[in-house]
């Protein structure tokens, strides 16, 4: 699935969080930030490539270790790599950014990063090396790892 970086993410309407414990627990809601695509690739189409400090690549990694959002039921493998090597991806990951924006890339965006030399447009870098990352390990459910979760999401709790 192809999204050009830092257009409009319009794939799914809400957001849901998930609890990675109990695989039970969730939260919808309809965001009111804009949410702006990075590192949807597919094989064929052009991307940005290029180094990225060390320090980004293991903070987005431990980020998606305590993100669990808008996991689907089938995975989406990676068709930039030869079909039995290729891992697979079934969630997503929301990073902060200015004031009412959010960036939505898919969960496999490490993958891409490592593997296929795809270099993330800077705003989302330095997005992502901002995230209090202490902060949103220590949420707990029915807290999520993301600040901008409004009150009335709705929430499965039992």
């Amino acid at each position: 699935m192809f999204y050009e970086d830092l257009t409009e993410y319009e794939y799914q309407p809400k957001d849901s969080f998930g609890d990675p414990e109990s695989g039970v627990f969730g939260l919808w809601y309809r965001p009111s930030y804009t949410r702006l695509n990075v590192g949807w690739l597919e094989a064929g189409r052009p991307y940005a490539t290029g180094p990225v400090p060390p320090a980004f690549v293991a903070k987005l990694d431990a980020i998606q270790e305590v993100q669990w959002m808008n996991v689907c039921l089938g995975v989406h493998d990676c068709d930039l790599c030869p079909e039995e090597d290729a891992p697979e991806g079934n969630g997503e990951v929301r990073i902060p950014g200015g004031p009412g924006i959010a960036y939505a890339a898919p969960f496999l965006i490490t993958h891409y990063i490592t593997a296929h030399g795809y270099r993330p447009p800077q705003a989302f870098v330095d997005a992502v090396l901002a995230v209090d990352l202490d902060a949103w390990a220590a949420a707990r459910w029915p807290d999520v790892p993301f600040p901008w979760v409004p009150e009335d999401a709705e929430r499965l709790v039992e």
